[in-house]
């Protein structure tokens, strides 16, 4: 039988669980394997354990209709064709029971895993198996003789047999088309209605009637049959616990069965009499219901196909595989004789112990994504953490992984627990643990729903009627989003500690959002909501302890208004408001005791940041749920409320404390321009969020008209890595890089806000101002000391559970510097005369980073190796407090921890580094790593970008409508786009360093004849499609996930960034490919390629080629010596070419300018907006913003305090403003003066007048 295996090939229909349980039985019989596949599906298991793997409808690009591919009995049948296949395993759903799909695969010479057509049709018709049934003395429901005709038929027959009855589809399953009726009058109302319902799911509209019994068990009986007249049972299963008449649990042996192992003989050689009447073939189920009050049993249906169930019977019978079993019977079907496996084949005896005296039980629960309490919702999203518990009586059959999206296309079971015990109770026991031990964390699923099912009373004792769970009360310890406002997150405190361009996320306000916790007695980085602005709304359905504090708003319990900074109980089943924030601060911060557990953590923290971590890697939305731990209150405890001295004042003009530099000095800026910018107080900018506040105010006044190398604009710099908290200039704008911000880039950084002044970053709203005040790094530690003493005061206040009003303010909130000129260079260590060593400038960037710069802003191969070697003596020293190092073009930024080490003893472990390297490092060799990337030169999707980015940001400018040929003409090419191209792949890149966003790796071609050049695009474009690969200054840098962007394009590749770590190139702490010193090989490949190449990497089957390689800095230096007159003409070329684009860029974004400026103008003077009526009431914006649509008109009446009047955009977010409860029943009567869309309003103008 071996070779007979060998010689077939199988496919297998289906996907998910079964598949994959389909696959593993015929990967050991050593069968070669086909998996179909839907676009959603492309990166599942099933695709990856088959031998060979073809897409359903590859052309079809909706995903709904695509996914229906699984249904596609003709282009399935195609597929067999094609590819040799000799057996078909349908699984169960889809096509399992398709009669047509069937007798398509036996036209075709192809093997159907299951029953003949015939059969299928005949037992899927149950007006028809029931006749049958008769035939063979199988008992039956009572109920109607065949098909209904009408609704006075079904009267008649309901009334003889007694009520209540089920009117039933003939053609339906799973509980589908399928409704009770109590009475006559019942029965005639849902008749006709049952008929259409049946017509539009099964295109068959035949309904029939049967006796419903309300004490009713499910009862089933796996059989296997020969397809010759031969069948044996393989024991019975319990499917009794339902939920919509869909089965949740099932077991063997049966609870029921045990107390009465005569019925079951019984039921047994009834379910062989059928089988051997049709002459069954294959795995099939007969179902039987039981009256718990009678002990009778009636034939309900049989399923002619795999059930989801099986495992259960294989697992209480050790070496059962009934996947192979229908394998061998396929296989039978076309190598012998008679067609089926010989009776000595299918034995009885083995099957025939009574219930009550097996030695094995087994349980198995299906795991679905669904919310019990939301009537079972599918709940599609992705799966962050899945994790089964391991045990030798344990059988996990699932697809899911941790990063599985689990699509609302398709059923959502994603796996299924099995136990087997000695006893029922061991298996009880044995299930509740494995429930709670695995993890399946993402959207909601249904497993603390089953672990309740495990606990009840009822189950434990057997008792579980098809009733059980119409009336099972079930209350999850969790919460409901109702609404998730403006923009509401969850985060941790400190958030992620990574670099690599990771961002941190955490808390904006760190000090608001930790009080928060401690005010529900959750250690202070526990996880808890951030809201912004606009307030959400939640339902408990447990008791929680809550806590919310940060800018002042109104909060509700049940429209009940509680305080803010304090712990407040919050009562089952009630409902938690957080209003709009509309004085002063920016975000409030919502605590729940014991914070959210099955959140899981992501790269170290639970921080939601840039589609990492959080839930769902996102802000929430209505219809979110989110599981609580232990969020109950103690009994009598008291409630704890913060004294006014410890609660923040949050004001509209803000002094923000800073230390100098890296940059504030007169290499970049002015010493005026210096002044100036401490002096001036700079507007929040509606334009700012968590990645960046950015300010308005005046130009800074720069030392230099360009920034060399680093770019066509003063403010650039060669790449190097930014310090958390940073005044990033970007242009012309100062950018505050915060919790989501980028931690390298080609900007100067003028100062860094002091670690401790962070907090107040966080309540910044558009509109307000900010000052920055430079300190030193000692007063940075003094602000530190002084918060250590601000959080120790209020766990004093906590932990005497009681308000002490008299504690006296802290000093965090009073204490005052003045601002203090500074150098930001902290140390400079000049080369000796004569010497080749470069000058080393060690700047302050902020109390916890020191960025160490090299030599002229220059791109240089020799600096760079120095900055490694430098990072390698660093290593070395295995420094306490260092906890990253940023290396970059000619820099590198060390990140440290100043609880750990002082900024004066580290800058002198450093300078002792970078002392102790040799004058030269010309001889060095470096390890290195040659990866090979695939590349689609000129592609679609950054054509795509491009043409979006001229219908919405800019149509002119020198790098369009092509940045390739934009490369080509900055850079002196006379072969033009086709020649940059060619150079643009023809040398190997050295990765300089990876950052920035998600390791986004900066790229600089080895050969400098290919080093080609290109400003970055003003105004960035809003998107780039992940795996673009693009150059801005010298260096190239590759997309590592879907972003904004400014780089010009010229192809696509495979992004270094695997947010799961899939793949043997990735793990899931580090999710990134390249490393500082790698070299990388763009490969041309075509558009078809990289599709599959793509498709491969998602799935985690993607293996770059990496070869082991060292860099010599001696050879390099050879080999740049040899070419350096071709160097110099190049740069000749380029440096025309620069000038000349330069040139014609500044006409076009004049131009470009221009054009906004007046069309800014016309919208001005078009106002013709109503002027303020001050006898009506007024609903005014909160914060500084500009007027995306206008939801209502003169004359609408408030109907809801939910009603949105106006949408307004800020911070890239569209902000509701909706009427208010005040407002209810007022009308509309006009706008404010200037209220139009697109229309910039500031904080308090008023946007709606109402009376």
């Amino acid at each position: 039988m071996a070779a007979s295996f060998q010689q077939q090939k199988l496919l297998v229909a289906n996907r998910g669980e079964i598949a994959v349980r389909i696959l593993r039985t015929a990967r050991r019989l050593h069968i070669p394997t086909v998996a179909i596949y839907t676009r959603t599906d492309a990166t599942s298991p099933h695709v990856l354990l088959a031998d060979e793997a073809v897409a359903l409808r590859p052309d079809d690009h909706d995903p709904v209709s695509n996914s229906r591919g699984y249904l596609d009995a003709e282009a399935i049948v195609d597929i067999c064709e094609e590819r040799g296949v000799t057996l078909v395993h349908p699984g169960y759903g889809f096509l399992s029971e398709n009669t047509q799909f069937a007798s398509l695969l036996r036209d075709a010479g192809v093997t159907f895993l299951g029953p003949r057509p015939e059969t299928i049709q005949t037992m899927g018709l149950k007006h028809e198996a029931k006749a049958l049934a008769i035939e063979v003395y199988v008992p039956l429901v009572p109920g109607s003789d065949g098909l209904l005709e009408s609704e006075d038929e079904a009267v008649k027959v309901a009334n003889k047999i007694g009520y209540p009855i089920m009117l039933k589809s003939t053609a339906g399953g799973g509980g589908m088309g399928l409704v009770i009726c109590r009475n006559a009058e019942e029965l005639r109302t849902r008749f006709h209605s049952t008929q259409e319902r049946a017509t539009s799911l099964f295109k068959n509209g035949g309904v029939f009637l049967e006796r419903y019994y309300p004490h009713a068990r499910h009862v089933e009986i796996q059989v296997f049959g020969n397809g010759l007249g031969h069948a044996i049972h393989l024991g019975e299963r319990e499917c009794s616990v339902q939920r919509r008449h869909q089965k949740v649990i099932e077991e063997t042996p049966s609870p029921f069965m045990v107390k009465h192992p005569d019925v079951f003989e019984k039921m047994s050689a009834a379910a062989l009499r059928l089988c051997q009447r049709i002459k069954y073939a294959s795995a099939g189920t007969v179902e039987f219901l039981v009256d718990d009050d009678s002990q009778e049993m009636f034939f309900l249906e049989m399923n002619t196909r795999l059930q989801v169930e099986h495992p259960v019977t294989e697992a209480t019978n050790p070496g059962l595989d009934i996947v192979e079993l229908m394998i061998r019977q396929g296989i039978a079907e076309r190598e012998t004789r008679d067609g089926g496996l010989f009776p000595d084949k299918l034995e009885q005896e083995p099957f025939s112990v009574p219930p009550d005296q097996r030695n094995l039980h087994a349980i198995e629960a299906r795991v679905y994504c669904e919310n019990p309490v939301a009537q079972f919702k599918p709940s599609p999203g992705v799966l962050q953490h899945v994790e089964f518990m391991k045990a030798e009586w344990l059988r996990i059959e699932s697809w899911i992984e941790t990063g599985t999206t689990v699509t609302p296309y398709f059923d959502p079971l994603v796996c299924k627990l099995v136990v087997t015990a000695p006893t029922r109770e061991e298996a009880i026991a044995r299930m509740q643990q494995a429930l709670s031990e695995s993890k399946v964390f993402g959207p909601p699923n249904n497993m603390a729903y089953l672990k309740a099912i495990c606990e009840s009373d009822v189950f434990k004792a057997g008792n579980a009627m098809t009733t059980f769970l119409d009336t099972f009360a079930f209350t999850p310890r969790a919460m409901d989003v109702l609404s998730g406002g403006l923009e509401t997150s969850v985060q941790d405190y400190p958030g992620r500690r990574i670099g690599m361009g990771i961002p941190r996320g955490g808390p904006m306000d760190p000090l608001a959002f930790r009080a928060a916790n401690m005010l529900v007695k959750n250690d202070p980085g526990t996880e808890a909501l951030e809201i912004t602005l606009v307030g959400c709304r939640l339902l408990f359905h447990v008791p929680a302890v809550i806590a919310v504090t940060g800018a002042a708003t109104k909060v509700t319990v049940n429209g009940e208004d509680v305080e803010m900074w304090r712990s407040v109980v919050v009562p089952a089943g009630a409902k938690v408001s957080v209003g709009t924030i509309k004085g002063t601060g920016f975000r409030a911060y919502l605590a729940v005791r014991g914070g959210f557990p099955e959140i899981p953590e992501h790269l170290g923290s639970k921080s939601t940041s840039i589609g990492l971590g959080g839930y769902q890697g996102r802000a929430l939305h209505a219809g979110d749920t989110i599981a609580l731990g232990a969020c109950s209150p103690l009994e009598d405890e008291q409630m704890l409320a913060l004294p006014s001295t410890l609660i923040p004042v949050y004001p509209a003009d803000w002094v923000v404390y800073c230390l100098s530099g890296p940059h504030s000095d007169e290499e970049f800026v002015t010493a005026e321009g210096v002044r100036e910018f401490f002096s001036t107080r700079w507007k929040v900018s509606a334009s700012s969020n968590r990645m960046g506040i950015r300010l308005e105010g005046p130009p800074l006044k720069w030392a230099r008209e360009t920034g060399g190398e680093g770019g066509s604009h003063p403010s650039n710099v060669l790449d190097n890595g930014y310090a958390f908290g940073t005044i990033n200039v970007n242009g012309d704008t100062p950018v505050l890089l915060t919790n989501d911000g980028p931690d390298m880039g080609g900007y100067m950084c003028f100062c860094t806000v002091a670690t401790e002044d962070l907090w107040k970053v966080g309540q910044l709203r558009p509109g307000s101002t900010i000052q920055f005040h430079r300190i030193s790094v000692e007063q940075a530690m003094e602000l530190a000391t002084v918060r250590q003493r601000y959080f120790a005061g209020l766990e004093d206040v906590i932990s005497s559970k009681e308000s002490t009003p008299g504690v006296p303010p802290p000093a965090i909130f009073s204490q005052t510097f003045t601002d203090l000129s500074q150098d930001p260079k902290i140390h400079v260590v000049e080369p000796a005369v004569g010497s080749v060593r470069p000058r080393v400038i060690f700047r302050q960037a902020g109390d916890s980073a020191i960025l160490v710069e090299y030599g002229e802003m220059k791109l240089d191969f020799n600096l760079r190796a120095r900055i490694h070697a430098l990072e390698g003596k660093i290593r070395q020293r295995d420094v306490k407090g260092i906890w990253s190092l940023a290396p970059c073009i000619r820099s590198t930024m060390v990140h440290y921890d100043p609880s750990a080490i002082s900024q004066s003893d580290l800058l002198a472990i450093l300078v002792d580094a970078e002392t102790s390297l040799p004058d030269t490092l010309a001889d060095t060799v470096f390890p290195a790593r040659r990866i090979t990337f695939p590349i689609v030169l000129d592609d679609r999707w950054s054509k795509e970008a491009l043409e979006k980015y001229m219908r919405s940001t800019r149509a002119e400018a020198a790098y369009l409508p092509s940045n390739i040929e934009y490369l080509a003409n900055n850079n002196g090419l006379e072969g033009g786009g086709e020649e940059a191209l060619r150079l643009l792949v023809k040398s190997e890149y050295l990765v300089f360093a990876v950052g920035f966003y998600m390791a986004c790796p900066f790229l600089v071609p080895i050969d400098p004849r290919c080093r080609l050049v290109g400003q970055k695009m003003n105004p960035s474009r809003t998107y780039t499609p992940r795996g673009a690969v693009g150059i801005a200054g010298l260096v190239a840098a590759i997309y590592p996930i879907e972003s904004p962007g400014g780089y010009q394009l010229y192809g696509r590749t495979l992004p270094p960034w695997q947010t799961w770590g899939k793949g043997r190139d990735f793990g899931p702490d580090q999710p990134w490919l390249l490393q500082p010193f790698d070299q990388v090989v763009l490969e041309p490949v075509t558009e078809a390629q990289y599709i599959e190449a793509e498709t491969q990497f998602d799935a985690g089957r993607y293996v770059f080629k990496i070869e082991e390689r060292n860099f010599s800095m001696a050879e390099y230096n050879k080999f740049v010596a040899g070419i350096a007159d071709e160097v110099r003409l190049f740069k000749e070329s380029q440096a025309l070419g620069v000038k000349s684009e330069e040139a014609r860029e500044r006409e076009l974004f004049s131009k470009w300018l221009a054009q906004k400026q007046e069309a800014l103008k016309e919208a001005e003077t078009g106002d013709d907006s109503t002027e303020v009526d001050e006898t009506a009431e007024s609903v005014v914006s909160s914060l500084t913003a500009s007027v995306w649509k206008i939801k209502c008109k003169p004359g609408d009446v408030i109907k809801s305090s939910e009603d949105v009047l106006i949408i307004l955009e800020a911070m890239k977010t569209e902000v509701n403003v909706e009427a208010g409860e005040e407002n209810v029943g007022r009308a509309v009567v006009g706008f404010g003066k200037g209220i139009k869309e697109g229309a910039a309003v500031g904080s308090g103008d008023v946007l709606v007048m109402l009376k």
